[in-house]
């Protein structure tokens, strides 16, 4: 069976995730704006939701599912596939380009 890691929204983007119009197709996330939370057993991503529904803490809009077949996020139309977003790695220090002078 399937074991669910869980990534939680931290709590001052749930507002904003909330208000934005739903998107279908791949959700880009950033790590950042997560928080690793437990892990859950179950069949499936919709049983793992069920199963949480029940407890303290349940799974929330925007919240992440992890597993063994990827990324799932929650959306109030259910659950969309989604994709960590890696920051661009910014090179070694380069020097500053030559200011370039006009002639006129």
């Amino acid at each position: 069976m399937p074991v669910y890691r869980i990534f939680r929204l931290r709590p001052h983007l749930k507002q904003g995730f909330r208000n934005a119009p739903h998107v279908g197709g791949l959700t880009s996330v950033k790590p950042r704006d997560y928080e690793e939370s437990e892990e859950v057993v179950a069949p499936s991503h919709y049983a793992a939701w069920f199963q949480m529904r029940k407890g303290d803490a349940p799974l929330e809009v925007g919240d992440i599912l992890d597993s063994n077949e990827g990324l799932c996020i929650v959306k109030y139309v259910g659950f969309e596939a989604a994709q960590w977003v890696q920051p661009d790695s910014k090179p070694d220090q380069e020097p500053a380009p030559a200011a370039v002078s006009a002639e006129r």
